[in-house]
C-alpha cells in the first residue's frame, strides 16, 4: 500500500521516463506488505505475508533503511502469519542484524512457526538471530538490552 501519487506530463518525453522509474519503484515497494508499529524505544514490523520470497528480502531491508533515517531504533520482526520461507531470504535478515548491531540497537524476530523455525535452522540462520516466541517476550529483551546500554555507556 503505497499513499505517493505519480503525475505524468505526456508531452515530454523526459518526464515519461521519470514516471517509468517511479511506477516500477512502486510496484516493487508494494511486493511485501508490513505493519509497523512505532514504540518508544523500538519499532515493531509485522510481516503479513504468508511467504517471504528472496526479492522481499532486498524490500524488507530497504522499508527498514528507510524507518531508520527518520529515527534509529532496536527492531522487532513478528514473522507470525509467515508460513513459508525460501533460503534467499535468510541472508536478508542476517544482513537487517548486522545493521542493527552496527547502530548499537537490537534486532529480536518473534513468533515464529515450526515450519519456519526448522527452515532457519537447515540454512544455520536462526542460531545468528535472538528469537523469542512472543511479541511481548521480544518487547523484553529490547528493553533489557536498552538498559545494558545506558549502563555499560
Amino acid at each position: 500500500m503505497n499513499n505517493s501519487q505519480i503525475t505524468s506530463d505526456t508531452d515530454s518525453p523526459n518526464n515519461l521516463g521519470i514516471f517509468v522509474a517511479h511506477l516500477r519503484e512502486d510496484l516493487r515497494t508494494t511486493q511485501m506488505n508490513v505493519k509497523i508499529d512505532t514504540k518508544e524505544i523500538f519499532h515493531v514490523i509485522t510481516l503479513l505475508d504468508n511467504e517471504l520470497t528472496a526479492n522481499m528480502s532486498a524490500d524488507l531491508q530497504a522499508i527498514i533503511a528507510k524507518k531508520q533515517e527518520e529515527d534509529t531504533k532496536s527492531l522487532i520482526l513478528n514473522i507470525s502469519q509467515v508460513e513459508q520461507i525460501v533460503e534467499g531470504f535468510a541472508p536478508g535478515l542476517l544482513a537487517i542484524a548486522e545493521m542493527q548491531t552496527a547502530l548499537n540497537k537490537s534486532f529480536v524476530v518473534c513468533n515464529i512457526n515450526d515450519k519456519v523455525k526448522t527452515q532457519l535452522n537447515t540454512w544455520g540462520t536462526l542460531e545468528k538471530l535472538n528469537t523469542t516466541p512472543t511479541e511481548s517476550e521480544a518487547w523484553d529483551i529490547v528493553q533489557m538490552e536498552e538498559i545494558e546500554r545506558e549502563l555499560g555507556a
